[in-house]
């Protein structure tokens, strides 16, 4: 008798438990589509000096390569990212068109002297947390290359030393990329990176076991040993 009123007591904690966990799955997956579609919708739109780019229309590659990413995500930094995408909808701004053009700084300097006065400037202590945030990063993307090589070496080069008008770095690329964050969501980000690294986890491997996946392959060893 006993069990059976321990059972009753706790089967509908349990069941509550399980049904909050659908529940916070299913608003992820609804957050990663938002922001995967108006990413996809601002993609799209970029203009580039020598005309369309072939990955502009290659919505199967940059669906594998967002979606990697936005799955190591919490729910918070989604919504905040979220907003940031519809806030600059709404003013006509877009923010994949910013991160392309804030990469120029190294990989095409002219070029960027045209478009830096219609950027937002960075203050100083922001520049200086996310050179913080990046070099936590390329750490990471440093151990995954000396774990998985051939990976790796189908991925980008890691440095922005490595730049050219025809290469983006590793380092570039998240430089671009988190500088088009609003102040909400870069601190949000920054706490994520912090969360990770505490926890002495690697986000790079992280996001390609996730990329791997998503090509078929059952798991980053598994790519590694047929590349």
């Amino acid at each position: 008798m006993g069990n059976e009123l321990f059972l009753e007591k706790h089967v509908q904690e349990i069941l509550n438990g399980v049904w909050k966990l659908d529940k916070n799955f299913d608003r992820r997956e609804r957050l990663i589509k938002e922001v995967m579609e108006l990413e996809w919708k601002q993609f799209d739109k970029v203009q580039n000096v020598g005309g369309r780019a072939a990955c502009q229309n290659d919505y199967k590659t940059f669906r594998i390569m967002r979606l990697s990413q936005y799955k190591t995500w919490s729910i918070e930094l989604l919504e905040s990212f979220l907003g940031d995408l519809k806030a600059a909808e709404n003013i006509g701004w877009n923010l994949i068109m910013e991160k392309y053009a804030r990469m120029m700084k190294n990989t095409d300097p002219a070029m960027y002297r045209n478009v830096e006065e219609k950027l937002t400037p960075i203050s100083e202590s922001r520049e200086q947390l996310q050179e913080i945030v990046i070099k936590i990063q390329v750490g990471w993307m440093e151990s995954f290359a000396d774990e998985y090589p051939r990976i790796a070496g189908g991925s980008r080069s890691i440095y922005s030393n490595e730049d050219s008008i025809y290469n983006t770095s590793y380092e570039t690329y998240l430089r671009g990329e988190i500088s088009t964050y609003s102040q909400q969501t870069f601190i949000r980000y920054a706490s994520f990176i912090s969360d990770i690294l505490a926890e002495g986890r690697n986000l790079t491997k992280e996001i390609m076991t996730n990329t791997v996946q998503l090509y078929g392959y059952k798991s980053l060893q598994d790519a590694e040993a047929k590349k």
